[in-house]
């Protein structure tokens, strides 16, 4: 199995989710991952629903990697850091500015190692400004970009956060699609460069392909903004929810049609996409007040004749036995040496002549130190004074 991106290697210095989970992208794709770990490890190492000594939010973000352990709070750790980056193609972190700086890992000591390096910054809110040394979470983040107004459905009603990490996730793809921008520059020039990420740059260009509308005409502001309508809201049948989407005037005819409401196709609130639009809220009672009649599974099957884009709500487990999601292969499972059988998403994306997959899941902490450092031309003896001198290390103190 030689995924796009075999070849490359990353030195990942990256905790939590964003860097975590950008590189496993890569190491799905095929790229070698080392996570360089603190003595105590990624911060997700420590978190709850954990199975064999692994939670599952670590092993959801760190499969495809190699660990080691390095103290880069101690010169000779940072030294053999160097001697890692001087072999690797990537070099990602997610530290706060300016720590990196204090390390002696910022981006002019790894470049003096390996001049064409990609050199990979994810931060908060950036690297200058009022906000850039602020503590980061996803929350923080969904809170100052407008996505918590946006979910609100209006700037009047209470904000509401996303109840996934999406500001974390929505970063991940953006670092891991840089850093492939990156490395075919580096092939078309020779030349590495500072790639720079941030969770609320990344979720305000998400939010402004079809939430920022209100926002993109300079001279015609809007004072009380709506979310995008055309997502509409999750009904409730006769005895589940579904979701039912009507973007264009065929699909809303054909609802009428379907739910036997000949008066909500003349109705002139609703006679164009505009209106529908304009008069949202009535638009919606009456969805919902049709959808009350039947259960789900009767308006599937009605919706699906119609061809009006609808499916059902369903809940995780649901949607892990759904038919379609078996159909695509979606999920795979297989055995880790210690937190046993597990099912995880396969790589969203197919690449039929360098198929990505899993090779490894999350590893130990420090399991690889030897193994790394000796390729990068560490001598055996000098391997075991650093551990013995505690700047390495095989696994938690």
């Amino acid at each position: 199995m030689n995924g796009p991106l075999s070849g490359f290697r990353v030195v990942d210095l990256t905790n939590v989710i964003s860097g975590p989970m950008a590189t496993q992208i890569l190491g799905d794709q095929g790229a070698d991952i080392v996570k360089v770990e603190a003595r105590d490890g990624d911060l997700t190492r420590g978190g709850g629903n954990r199975q064999g000594g692994f939670p599952a939010a670590f092993l959801n973000n760190n499969r495809n990697k190699r660990s080691i352990v390095l103290d880069l709070k101690r010169a000779e750790g940072v030294a053999l850091l160097k001697r890692l980056a001087a072999a690797a193609d990537v070099f990602i972190q997610n530290f706060r500015p300016g720590v990196v700086e204090r390390l002696g890992v910022g981006e002019t000591e790894i470049r003096a190692v390996k001049p064409d390096i990609v050199y990979v910054s994810i931060s908060g809110f950036g690297e200058k400004g009022p906000l850039a040394s602020k503590p980061t979470y996803d929350p923080i983040v969904q809170a100052i970009s407008g996505l918590t107004t946006v979910q609100a459905g209006s700037d009047e009603e209470r904000p509401r956060l996303v109840r996934t990490i999406l500001p974390d996730k929505v970063t991940a793809l953006t670092a891991a699609q840089a850093v492939t921008a990156a490395l075919l520059h580096r092939a078309a020039t020779g030349e590495g460069q500072h790639v720079r990420v941030s969770m609320l740059d990344s979720v305000v260009a998400f939010l402004w392909n079809s939430d920022m509308g209100s926002q993109t005409f300079v001279d015609a502001p809007v004072s009380i903004q709506r979310a995008a309508s055309f997502i509409d809201l999750i009904y409730e049948t006769a005895n589940g929810y579904m979701s039912v989407s009507l973007m264009t005037d065929r699909q809303w005819l054909s609802f009428c049609k379907v739910a036997g409401r000949a008066d909500l196709a003349t109705d002139p609130r609703f006679a164009t996409p505009a209106l529908r639009d304009e008069n949202i809220d009535a638009r919606l009672e009456q969805v919902q007040e049709v959808l009350r009649t039947r259960t789900t599974a009767e308006w599937t099957a009605l919706f699906d004749a119609g061809h009006v884009p609808s499916a059902p709500v369903l809940t995780r487990s649901q949607m892990v036995e759904h038919p379609q999601v078996a159909a695509n292969g979606t999920l795979l499972e297989y055995d880790h040496p210690l937190a046993g059988r597990l099912r995880q998403a396969r790589p969203a994306v197919r690449f039929e002549g360098s198929p990505s997959g899993i090779r490894r899941g999350g590893p130990e902490l420090g399991v690889d130190t030897r193994e790394v450092l000796a390729e990068a031309g560490v001598a055996e003896d000098e391997i075991e004074a650093a551990i013995a001198r505690g700047v390495a290390g095989t696994g938690a103190p």
